[in-house]
């Protein structure tokens, strides 16, 4: 697979969903191609306004800097060698974790996921299972 299309972004998404329900916490979850382009997103009910940016944020993170934005955090931190990107590019930086790019085999970022609405540990656990599930198509 070199694209993330509409239906592998939905299968991700799918994925992603499932993993909130199961944990009882709603999500933001959104799926970005390796342009940064929006390709699916899902608000589930409850889930916080304020999510649907973060979630959009955190996959934008992830494609652009081909990091996990648990990654980001850690480069970010002062005294790191990132510190200070979170101002960069209009803010959209996410430096917390929740955001993973989607690679192919060969370690090229096709395209990113972010989740957004519970707690940092959540948002991983939740954008981990549509990682997983990218990685079974």
């Amino acid at each position: 697979m070199t694209h993330v299309t509409l239906d592998v972004a939905k299968k991700v998404i799918a994925a992603a969903e499932e993993e909130a329900a199961a944990i009882d916490v709603p999500m933001c979850i959104a799926v970005m191609d390796d342009g940064a382009n929006l390709v699916g997103f899902h608000r589930m009910d409850g889930a916080l306004l304020g999510s649907v940016d973060i979630a959009q944020n955190k996959a934008y993170s992830s494609v652009s800097l081909k990091l996990d934005t648990e990654a980001i955090h850690e480069a970010s931190q002062p005294g790191e060698s990132l510190y200070g990107i979170g101002n960069t590019n209009d803010g959209r930086i996410v430096t917390f974790g929740g955001g993973f790019p989607l690679e192919v085999d060969d370690g090229t970022v096709v395209g990113g996921v972010g989740v957004s609405g519970g707690s940092v540990d959540e948002d991983m656990t939740v954008a981990r299972a549509g990682v997983e599930r990218f990685e079974e198509l």
